[in-house]
């Protein structure tokens, strides 16, 4: 059998009849049966995977299938002729899909299918009072048509037959996530131009007219938010009742008696079990918001207890709730009765296939063994830069410049490819937090990207999680001038009449973000022309920009729901064009860094061990007396004098490895944990000589050392510009910098190896940079909190090896090593200590620079001495040059809080063996300390 040529293997009109699986050494092959319904569980704890089936699926399935060959038994005569009419491909453009007519035919059958086709199945329910079913169907499936398939079933039915109001009803609430899906929802209210007439889901004109009797009203979530009192209200009225609250929900449906209830994005809604034990942050992470689920959940329940909630359909891509479980974050709702998931669509061709990196040229994750592209923030040179408080002007991470690169190569091609069409293709990154997401825009629009098509300011829309969050629920956000300037701008820029223009400037922030985000790559819309655009964590559900071509991730994929989430952004085919076999012809979108596995498998898949014994580490308030303080710098800057000069005689050599750089990529389609390796596509920068000019290196080495120093530096700055342009010219013409590596020292390699390290380049030079008088060393403080102590640590617990202790704020010392037990021991015992804590979840860190990233490094002690000197202690077992960056960036940081003042006298130093420790702390107790830097 030859091997297809994409992953597209069915029809999406039909039943699947074969699939993808994973065989011997991770290569797909086809097996000629339906994917059976499953998912994965991820245990964080031991690392593993597997494969849990649903089996009360797979039974439903196979009962449906015999249920409609024996021609749908049970069922009303209506219900008939609707099923005979979406099953006739003749009397509509383009037939329904399969997992529509599976989806709307498993509700029919549950509901009205004769008994013995049911006979032994239960669905269980959520534990609340009124029934749920929920249909999982992947992002491009479809999920809007059956909705109107559902309000056309339910709502003619009940029309028709009044009696059967325990089976059908014509009152219909959909609750949607929020104002966006609320808004595509609207073509599920019968009137003209609706779904119902698009589609024609009604067999006759008299099925049609009856329909317009149906009662819809469509609502984002926050409307069962209680209602809050008015802050200046003299008469206090009390909460609002059960019934004021129906009223004030549901308006005119709320005279209706069992109404039934649709769920758009029903993963948002789920009753949380007493057992769930997750913290807000946890779930924030696992993109969960526990309030909106609690809320949600609440209201629907108060709706019941006065009009009755006769049935709720929920449909959901992703249908999962947290479990409270160590072995799985999340798990999938008990109540599905049909599946259509990710793998199926792709392999259907309802979404573009997603490629992911498989190799590059760099060294792999150690951990892993995968291209560090392929989880970008796995990588702790990533993970530590990124998550922290930093300025939008300080450099990302080199393997995030070398990603965006290498992806901005690729995206680069597809641009030249769709010359001509009205929209760009749309390089999406979805980051961990604001303030990376601020570095990121400033990223392009500063230009330190290294492909100059993506500086483009008028094209690059960074998403406000806040205000967009505002939008989406019609509230207004904070004011912030700058950004609503940026938003305008985008608009003036865009490619549409005037006097849309006008309209659209007109709007307040909120809506003009939602009208932006909403409109990316729509034809006369604000986002018209974006070609990037930089998100928080999730976009709005409902945002469906087909254009999306490249997705960057740069946040922690603990969970399939994240990643499918994430990818599912990007899915949304642009074309539905048929191959010579009537399948859909495959649409790519290339990812770097999120994972479509998200952890590697390990051996066997069985429950986790049970947990070890824990102990408690907490703050001891009665030890008063003992907390350290320290300040909180965000960076230390350097005020240099404006002659700069370099002793090139004293310039260490940069060595410039290229295993530690990517400058090729491979990707393959891939489907869950496996990749189709027989299909490779290359990005290589080697093949784009353009774009790595001399020149332009020098220019961009020269604007980043502009960056660094211009803040400070006291000449005009032309004259420091000039000045840096002369100094960057020689370094890169010296023999200071080393590739090991003949293949990559011909002359275009070596300036790409430069041109993505140039951040590295950058501060090595800095290094060197003198002026003819002194250097100050000025700190930047967090203005948010300046100081922090020990006396701020939250309780956590261990179950590593701890011992007790007397002279610490700190109840314990947890050991990473009998070094720092014996450490513990010194400063229990040497009467030199009065106080010390080790450096575990206090937050003391220190900011350096390694290899072009900023990352933090957390010293191992704080032990404050009798004659009141601070001391930051690390004890090393071997020296690197790593850990010498370290150590200088330490000694800087001591140096610049003792020239600033106001924290005592700090020093720092290192042991490399334990004998040394009681050495260290005799040196440093016996220093003089001037009475005025006292603490």
């Amino acid at each position: 059998m030859e091997k297809p040529k994409s992953l597209i293997i069915n029809s999406p009109f039909v039943a699947p009849h074969q699939h993808w699986i994973e065989g011997k050494g991770g290569v797909l092959e086809v097996k000629p049966e339906r994917r059976p319904a499953s998912y994965e569980v991820f245990d964080a704890r031991n690392n593993t995977r597997r494969v849990e089936m649903l089996d009360n699926v797979n039974t439903i399935r196979s009962r449906v299938d015999a249920w409609r060959d024996a021609g749908w038994p049970g069922v009303t005569i209506v219900t008939r002729r609707l099923l005979e009419h979406w099953h006739d491909e003749t009397v509509r453009e383009y037939p329904f899909y399969f997992c529509q007519l599976e989806a709307i035919e498993t509700l029919i059958w549950w509901v009205e299918g004769a008994p013995e086709f049911k006979q032994g199945i239960v669905v269980p329910g959520d534990g609340g009072p009124w029934e749920r079913l929920c249909n999982k169907m992947a992002t491009g499936a479809g999920k809007t048509t059956v909705m109107a398939m559902i309000i056309t079933w339910q709502a003619l039915n009940a029309l028709t037959y009044p009696k059967r109001s325990k089976d059908f009803s014509r009152a219909v609430f959909i609750v949607a996530p929020g104002l966006t899906v609320k808004g595509r929802l609207q073509v599920l209210i019968p009137s003209e131009g609706s779904y119902y007439d698009q589609f024609n889901l009604c067999p006759s004109e008299a099925f049609r007219q009856k329909l317009n009797q149906a009662e819809v009203l469509i609502e984002n979530w926050h409307t069962l938010m209680p209602a809050a009192q008015p802050k200046r209200s003299v008469v206090k009225k009390g909460a609002e009742s059960d019934e004021a609250f129906t009223r004030r929900v549901l308006g005119k449906l709320a005279n209706h008696r069992d109404i039934i209830v649709i769920n758009d994005e029903a993963h948002h809604a789920y009753r949380k079990p007493a057992e769930l034990k997750i913290s807000k942050k946890a779930a924030a992470d696992q993109g969960i918001d526990l309030d909106e689920a609690t809320r949600w959940i609440e209201g629907l329940d108060r709706l019941h207890k006065t009009r009755r909630i006769q049935r709720c359909f929920d449909l959901s891509a992703t249908p999962f709730a947290p479990t409270g479980k160590a072995s799985t974050d999340t798990a999938l709702f008990d109540w599905i009765i049909s599946d259509f998931g990710l793998n199926d669509a792709i392999e259907s061709g309802l979404v573009k296939t997603p490629r992911v990196v498989v190799r590059d040229d760099a060294l792999p994750d150690a951990r892993t063994l995968r291209p560090k592209l392929y989880h970008i923030y796995r990588d702790r040179s990533v993970s530590e830069d990124l998550n922290r408080k930093a300025e939008p002007h300080e450099p990302l991470p080199k393997l995030v410049q070398d990603a965006y690169t290498l992806l901005g190569a690729d995206w680069r091609k597809a641009l030249a490819d769709w010359a001509g069409h009205h929209s760009p293709p749309v390089m999406l990154t979805v980051c961990n937090r604001t303030e990376t997401a601020a570095r990121i825009e400033r990223y392009f629009n500063a230009g330190d990207a290294h492909w100059p098509e993506l500086r483009a300011p008028e094209r690059t829309l960074r998403v406000d999680s806040k205000v967009l969050e505002k939008a989406e629920i019609g509230e207004q956000a904070a004011s912030d001038k700058g950004y609503e300037e940026r938003l305008k701008a985008i608009v003036d820029a865009a490619n549409i009449p005037a006097t849309r223009k006008e309209r659209l400037k007109e709007l307040k922030k909120e809506e003009l973000l939602r009208e932006i985000v909403d409109n990316v790559g729509r034809r006369g819309g604000a986002g018209q022309d974006l070609q990037n655009v930089i998100s928080v964590a999730m976009l709005s559900e409902g945002w469906d920009a087909k254009n999306v071509t490249h997705i960057m991730g740069l946040r922690a994929f603990t969970s399939q729901l994240l990643c499918e989430q994430v990818i599912g952004r990007g899915l949304r085919r642009v074309t539905y064009d048929k191959d010579e076999n009537g399948l859909f012809r495959p649409e790519y979108v290339n990812v770097f860094g999120v994972p479509l596995s998200i952890y590697e498998p390990g051996e066997g898949g069985e429950a986790p061990p049970p947990p070890k014994p824990s102990t408690q580490i907490d703050v001891v308030p009665e030890r008063a007396a003992l907390e350290l303080r320290w300040p909180n710098i965000l960076r230390i800057e350097q005020v240099v004098k404006p002659v700069l000069v370099v002793d090139w005689s004293k310039v260490e050599t940069l060595t410039l490895d290229p295993a530690a750089t990517a400058i090729t990529a491979e990707l393959a389609p891939a489907l869950g944990g496996a990749t189709d390796m027989s299909k490779v596509t290359q990005i290589d920068l080697a093949a784009l000589p353009e774009g790595f000019r001399l020149q332009r290196l020098i220019f961009v080495a020269a604007r980043k050392a502009f960056s660094a120093l211009h803040g400070s530096f006291q000449g005009t700055e032309e004259y420091l510009l000039a000045q840096l342009v002369r100094l960057v010219e020689e370094f890169l013409a010296s023999n200071k910098i080393d590739i090991p590596s003949l293949f990559h020292s011909d002359p275009l390699r070596r300036r790409i190896l430069i041109a993505l390290n140039i951040d590295g380049v950058v501060t090595h030079l800095l290094r060197f940079v003198t002026e003819q008088n002194t250097t100050k060393l000025e700190p930047v403080f967090d203005e948010e909190r300046p100081i922090s102590s020990t006396a701020d640590m939250r309780v956590w617990y261990t179950t590593k090896p701890n011992i007790l202790t007397q002279r610490s704020h700190i109840s314990h010392v947890v050991g990473d090593s009998s070094w720092e037990g014996h450490a513990a021991n010194v400063f229990e015992t040497r009467p030199e200590v009065v106080a010390y804590a080790k450096n575990d979840h206090l937050g003391f860190h220190i900011s350096y620079l390694w290899q072009g990233s900023r990352r933090r490094y957390l010293p191992d002690f704080i032990v404050r001495l009798h004659n009141g000197l601070s001391l930051a202690l690390e004890i090393k077992g071997e020296d690197t040059a790593q850990n010498r960056a370290k150590r200088a960036a330490l000694s800087e940081w001591t140096e610049a809080v003792n020239g600033h003042g106001g924290f005592g006298l700090w020093a720092c130093d290192v042991a490399f063996k334990p004998a040394e420790i009681i050495d260290i702390v005799l040196k440093h107790a016996n220093r003089p300390v001037p009475s005025h830097t006292a603490p």
